[in-house]
């Protein structure tokens, strides 16, 4: 099992995980270090769903008032 400063990782923190690695193949398969590089960058559902693991990650899945 994965852990992080000792703490076992939730279901949002593996999800997050799993998400930035297929973002870096999708860079590494497209030749770009960032996604603001690829053509796709503002329709690109995967970069979406990368988002949405981001803030649910943060949020620990509660909707609504959540801030940066």
């Amino acid at each position: 099992m994965q852990t992080t400063e000792s703490k076992e990782l939730d279901k949002f923190e593996l999800h997050l995980e799993s998400m930035i690695e297929n973002v870096k193949e999708c860079q590494q398969k497209n030749s770009v270090d960032s996604c603001s590089k690829c053509d796709q960058f503002l329709k690109c559902e995967l970069r979406n769903d990368y988002v949405n693991s981001v803030y649910n990650s943060m949020s620990k899945g509660d909707t609504g008032g959540f801030e940066f």
